[in-house]
């Protein structure tokens, strides 16, 4: 059974961009929020991480911040 994934990004943000690649390159869905453009799911973003800075990667309820690959590897049981 895959993790359920959820981020919080931007459509500027160069490791959102890495991320959501990731996960492409590994074949996992994931749920987007941009939190650009949807002020509700960024005001749920700052009530979750405590900040405003993306990407926020959730994965079955563990909260990253920032993409960190070998972590959200680990995670999600996939090769770094």
């Amino acid at each position: 059974m895959s993790k359920k994934i959820e981020i919080y990004s931007t459509p500027t943000c160069t490791y959102c961009a890495m991320a959501k690649e990731f996960f492409k390159a590994h074949n996992l869905p994931y749920e987007e929020h941009d939190v650009a453009a949807d002020l509700e799911r960024r005001k749920e973003m700052i009530e979750k991480s405590g900040q405003m800075g993306v990407p926020v990667i959730i994965i079955d309820g563990k909260m990253t911040v920032g993409f960190d690959k070998e972590e959200i590897a680990q995670e999600l049981g996939v090769a770094a």
